[in-house]
């Protein structure tokens, strides 16, 4: 399997085969609207507005999975994302991406990049206590540990680069604009 053997769901129901996004670059985001890391979204679109013309899509998975971060039905979540954010990228289906019920785009993706920590400094330190208490043994598995955890596949369809909800916005830049050069 490939990531364009994948389907999502759009907010309205309709299923979204990720074979339309061949060619493009993609950043594949699990996201909350209560969430201590909720402000990415002005980044994320930021990105968007940057790259979307010369072959970038974002697609949005809105999750409750995590402190029920995600509350409100897909129409609220757009509705709050529209206007609180200006977002344009396309927001999917709320859905799981860990346990039984996961999109299966989301298993395929943790078994391409699995868990590598949440980095250095002050947010990564506290991240590492906070999943410590939910999973000891979060270091080892590959399952998604919190909001806002980002998957970017190049153009070829590879998924080159996962980055946790507390890496720097400026490395997932930079790590788009690279794949967006090659």
């Amino acid at each position: 399997m490939m990531i364009y053997d994948y389907s999502v769901q759009d907010a309205q129901g309709n299923s979204i085969p990720l074979s339309r996004y061949k060619g493009k670059v993609l950043l594949i985001v699990n996201t909350a609207t209560a969430c201590g890391f909720t402000p990415q979204y002005k980044e994320l679109e930021e990105l968007y507005e940057q790259y979307h013309d010369k072959g970038f899509e974002i697609i949005d998975v809105p999750c409750n999975q995590f402190g029920e971060q995600a509350p409100g039905t897909d129409a609220e979540i757009h509705a709050f994302c529209t206007l609180r954010y200006n977002t344009k990228f396309p927001q999917m289906k709320k859905s799981d991406v860990n346990g039984e019920h996961a999109l299966p785009l989301f298993s395929y993706l943790k078994s391409q990049k699995s868990f590598e920590g949440f980095g250095e400094g002050k947010m990564a330190e506290m991240m590492d206590g906070f999943i410590q208490k939910i999973d000891s043994d979060y270091k080892n598995n590959p399952e998604i540990k919190w909001n806002f955890t980002k998957f970017l596949v190049d153009r070829g369809g590879a998924v080159v680069a996962r980055f946790e909800p507390t890496a720097p916005m400026s490395d997932v830049a930079a790590r788009i604009a690279s794949c967006m050069e090659g």
